[in-house]
């Protein structure tokens, strides 16, 4: 499990691709000090497990499902990538749950600035859009951020100084595809609210009853 706040960018030291399939060695600091084998490390959002590592690398797998489920297929020697090592128990939480297992892609359609803000507009398929709502949370490339508006083909976020420096997006440009992972939360709760004989539909009236309204 992570957070979605990004600890250092990466860079893509080399690839070995199989038939369907790839081994990345990725360039690291800070990721790698404590790093041990088996460790998980969210990686563009895609949470990978470190097979070896050495002084500043670390080499992980990427099997065929998570090929054609991400962008990581489109990394080069280069690319840079952003970084996550797994939450502890005592940190604080400054993102949101992330869990490193990617919904889907979506394409950047507009970037703009607002003074000291960088937005963007991404689109993305239906399967993924029933889990955006405004104000809500999403993580791109491994980056906790803020729904500012969801409409039925595309959300938009703004993106902090801070952020815009500390990770990959400033890099991104119209055309773009960026690793999009839906809240956890809101995707259990459409799950237990699925008509079923086992649960009782979560409604107005059901909130009302149990004094959540």
């Amino acid at each position: 499990m992570f957070t979605g706040i990004i600890e250092e960018t990466g860079i893509i030291k080399a690839i070995k691709n199989g038939a369907h399939s790839s081994q990345l060695t990725i360039q690291a600091k800070v990721v790698v000090a404590d790093v041990k084998v088996g460790d998980s490390i969210c990686t563009n959002g895609v949470c990978l497990t470190v097979i070896e590592f050495g002084s500043g690398y670390f080499v992980v797998d990427v099997m065929p499902e998570t090929i054609r489920q991400t962008s990581l297929s489109l990394l080069k020697p280069g690319s840079a990538v952003n970084l996550e090592r797994a939450l502890r128990l005592m940190d604080r939480i400054g993102g949101h749950l992330v869990s490193g297992h990617i919904d889907g892609t979506g394409k950047i359609v507009r970037r703009w600035e607002e003074d000291n803000a960088l937005w963007f507009k991404i689109s993305a398929g239906a399967s993924v859009l029933r889990y955006i709502i405004d104000k809500g949370s999403v993580a791109l490339d491994g980056i906790s951020l803020t729904v500012t508006h969801a409409d039925a083909g595309s959300f938009s976020v703004s993106i902090i100084p801070h952020t815009q420096n500390a990770t990959t997006l400033l890099q991104k440009k119209a055309g773009d595809l960026l690793n999009i992972e839906c809240d956890i939360i809101g995707k259990y709760v459409e799950k237990l609210n699925q008509k079923s004989s086992s649960y009782q539909k979560i409604d107005v009236n059901f909130l009302a009853k149990n004094d959540f309204l």
